[in-house]
């Protein structure tokens, strides 16, 4: 039996848990705008053809932002094509998913979609085959409220009021080789600074996301992300990351200890961008938009597109079906996340439905949660308030590729509003339960009001089409103890959420 020990304080506190953080990603690729989100003559579907199942299901999972068109989709994306009488718009070859884009679903469709989720929108400009004056009249289509040639067209499509769109993403993984318009560091930072001063003759109070390296193994990671804020520092707010993980020979140890890696990515991209900052003797810090992140399983479906002839409307493409063991992960990597809620303040899981995601449909059919849906849905809905610093000490794994590490990984929220503290956990270790005592500082615990686990028993089940149940939580009976100390028992390779209620939140240490 492992054990830990976590102290918190009310008095050490990180950061608001920010809501973007729980943000999904929706880009034109596969299944997840058609047959996904929008799926005219499904029997749930609306009149606007946007599958009722599914928006249930993205209500449930809490999000509360979502990232568009893209994704690589963006990068040759003409914007103009998705708006307008949807007969007239024209069908056009999608060169990042070699698919042909019917382009019946585009931006209107998108802002009526998110109203009727409730998310808010993070809008993705074309920097790959575009530029400025593109993304200008992006934005004056969709924010300007009348008057304009733009503005008027959208008024004319039937939207009367403003977008009021204020997160935008300046291109996308513009660093890949894979990237329609590709480009340098240097190149990337000035067109991105040029469009970001654009804009902002437009709106002043946007915030705009420079791209940062499309992941951590980029041959130009740091100085990717160095060249790129030495040109345009002043005028973005935000640098993205991407990640995604997957089992590496086979080595489940390392994969469930994931969030190291993304800890130190998010490490690292903050001090490069501290260091620019500091030469220019700015007082501005930039923020963290890890606006894609996830497991996937790219060694088994490549990211590379088909080729040939054929241009299929809205193939299946990347329909990773998750295990227990990948959900294990996630809620990791969500523990990251709200650890670095200080610089981390906005993050999308890409994507939402189908293409590696945590919904999954069928044409025509039914709709489920994936195993990954439960630890994000139970995070988003409960990591509430502020994000504590949490101390820990106890025992350790071995990892093949991080070597020793803590056994347990956790990160707890406190509402000081309704008196709730949440932590989450995840036991890394494959095959030892660890036993949890938390000493809570100066929160007198009166009540647990919940706990549930993911994971624990067989880490290979996955849910289905007729089983979407098969890797619920479910309830963790071990919790036990009030007043300032609670113990709880992990299962190996497992995902657990503890609430807790208290009835005093009068720091009492030192």
């Amino acid at each position: 039996m492992n054990t830990a020990r976590l102290t918190l304080d009310p008095r050490r506190r990180v950061a608001p848990v920010p809501r973007r953080l729980f943000g999904s990603f929706v880009e034109h690729l596969g299944r997840c705008v058609y047959t996904g989100i929008y799926e005219p003559g499904h029997p749930t579907a609306d009149a606007d053809g946007f599958r009722g199942d599914v928006l249930a299901l993205v209500r449930e999972l809490g999000v509360t932002t979502v990232r568009y068109p893209g994704g690589n989709f963006v990068s040759s994306y003409r914007w103009e094509d998705g708006v307008g009488p949807v007969d007239e718009r024209p069908a056009r070859l999608d060169l990042a998913w070699h698919s042909l884009e019917t382009n019946a679903f585009g931006l209107d469709e998108f802002m009526r979609w998110v109203g009727k989720a409730g998310v808010d929108p993070i809008m993705a400009v074309n920097l790959g085959t575009r530029g400025t004056a593109e993304a200008v009249d992006l934005l004056e289509y969709a924010n300007h409220r009348g008057g304009s040639h733009l503005a008027d067209q959208r008024r004319d499509n039937g939207a009367v009021d403003p977008y009021g769109i204020k997160l935008w993403c300046l291109g996308n993984e513009m660093d890949g080789p894979w990237q329609v318009g590709q480009r340098s560091a240097t190149e990337y930072g000035r067109l991105a600074a040029q469009t970001a001063k654009a804009m902002r003759r437009f709106d002043p109070d946007l915030e705009l996301v420079a791209c940062g390296s499309s992941h951590l193994g980029m041959p130009t990671f740091g100085s990717w992300e160095r060249d790129v804020l030495t040109e345009a520092y002043d005028d973005v707010d935000l640098i993205s990351l991407h990640a995604y993980y997957q089992p590496v020979d086979d080595d489940l140890a390392s994969f469930l200890a994931s969030a190291e890696d993304m800890d130190r990515y998010i490490d690292a991209v903050t001090a490069i961008a501290d260091s620019v900052g500091a030469i220019r003797r700015s007082t501005k810090k930039i923020m963290i938009a890890f606006d894609e992140w996830n497991v996937w399983y790219q060694s088994a479906a490549p990211s590379t597109p088909p080729s040939g002839e054929d241009w299929p409307v809205a193939p299946p493409l990347l329909e990773d079906h998750y295990s227990v063991a990948d959900a294990v992960v996630v809620g990791g990597l969500l523990i990251s996340l709200l650890r670095h809620s200080d610089r981390v303040s906005a993050a999308c899981q890409a994507q939402l439905v189908n293409v590696i995601a945590p919904i999954m449909t069928e044409v025509g059919g039914s709709a489920w949660r994936q195993t990954i849906f439960h630890p994000f849905a139970r995070t988003a809905r409960h990591a509430q308030g502020t994000v504590l610093d949490l101390l820990r000490e106890g025992s350790t794994t071995t990892t093949g590729r991080y070597g020793e590490i803590d056994a347990v990984d956790a990160v707890s929220t406190w509402d000081d509003t309704t008196g709730e503290m949440t932590v989450f956990l995840v036991n890394r270790a494959l095959e030892t339960p660890a036993e949890v005592t938390i000493d809570v500082a100066g929160a007198q615990v009166s009540d647990i009001i919940e706990c549930v686990t993911v994971g624990g028993t067989d880490l290979h089940a996955k849910n289905t089409a007729d089983g979407p149940d098969h890797a619920a939580p479910r309830p963790n009976g071990t919790a036990r103890g009030a007043d300032a100390s609670v113990q709880l028992t992990l299962p190996p390779a497992s995902w657990t959420m503890l609430r807790l209620r208290a009835t005093d939140t009068t720091p009492v240490i030192g």
